[in-house]
């Protein structure tokens, strides 16, 4: 109970509050998109096409108002919620992992393995991560799964930076030594020991990449590059809905709030977890 009061009670807690109970709802939204949706986000009715909010046909009140094909706008931004953070979730894992390791390998063995790695990640900063997403994913072809990887494998120089940084402060610590004079392997020594002791900032970095994955894969189903048809994702939702602006502007804007509101949330959780674990935050 003493921790949870010494939480509570910590700075920006009130503050953070309210978005991290809103990040909550998307990740319930999206957890629950089958049993929330109130329709089928394909069922197509030419009948109800282009109804605006709260209006009804068929004895089906569209809430959101429905698509170009009668599509109910409702359960398909509520589905939309489901594609955006399962490849944003997705590809921070395969960035994370992959980031992490060649990181800790370049700190603690040095020589020639750090150089090469950190050479690579010189090179991969130099070209526009959103660049070389779209260059990527055109040759591939679009797909969940192929945006999953052209996400992951272009945004692990973050995670590589960090983790070699952090393995460099810890490598030359007593416990490190002590560990290896016990007759410790790399392996045990990297994962057991070194690992734990940097996986702060490296979460820091993982929740503030989340937010930039989801406007990634926003921006690259916007350009028809990301989630296909018809499966619903909000940049393929606000892509189709820019056509129909001046007539039917629910269509492009319901799904550009919860875009705006979900990585609004997730950017400042992620900095509020910045100020917690940075040792040079004043502690009050």
């Amino acid at each position: 109970m003493s921790r949870i009061r010494a939480a509570l009670s910590a700075p920006g807690t009130l503050a953070i509050a309210p978005f991290a109970l809103l990040l909550l709802v998307f990740t319930l939204m999206a957890l629950l998109a089958p049993v929330l949706a109130p329709l089928d986000p394909a069922r197509q009715s030419l009948l109800a096409r282009l109804r605006p909010p709260g209006s009804m046909a068929g004895g089906i009140t569209f809430w959101l108002g429905t698509d170009e094909l009668g599509r109910d706008l409702l359960s398909r931004v509520i589905h939309g919620a489901r594609a955006s953070l399962a490849v944003a979730l997705l590809s921070v894992i395969v960035s994370g992992i992959l980031g992490t390791a060649l990181g800790v390998l370049a700190g603690y063995r040095r020589g020639w393995v750090e150089v090469a790695i950190m050479r690579a990640v010189d090179v991969m900063l130099s070209i526009p991560a959103i660049l070389l997403a779209i260059i990527t994913v055109a040759v591939l072809g679009p797909g969940f799964l192929n945006l999953v990887l052209v996400l992951g494998f272009t945004r692990w120089p973050r995670y590589t930076r960090v983790a070699y940084a952090q393995t460099l402060g810890q490598a030359g610590l007593p416990y490190v030594t002590a560990a290896r004079l016990a007759g410790a392997r790399m392996p045990r020594l990297l994962l057991r020991h070194i690992l734990p002791n940097i996986a702060a900032p490296l979460v820091v970095v993982a929740t503030l990449e989340f937010g930039l994955m989801i406007l990634f894969e926003a921006g690259l189903s916007f350009l028809g590059l990301g989630i296909q048809p018809p499966t619903p994702s909000w940049g393929s939702i606000m892509s189709t809905g820019r056509n129909y602006v001046g007539t039917a502007w629910w269509i492009a804007t319901f799904p550009g709030i919860c875009l705006f509101l979900l990585v609004l949330s997730v950017n400042i959780c992620g900095d509020h977890l910045r100020d917690r674990f940075d040792p040079r935050a004043t502690i009050r």
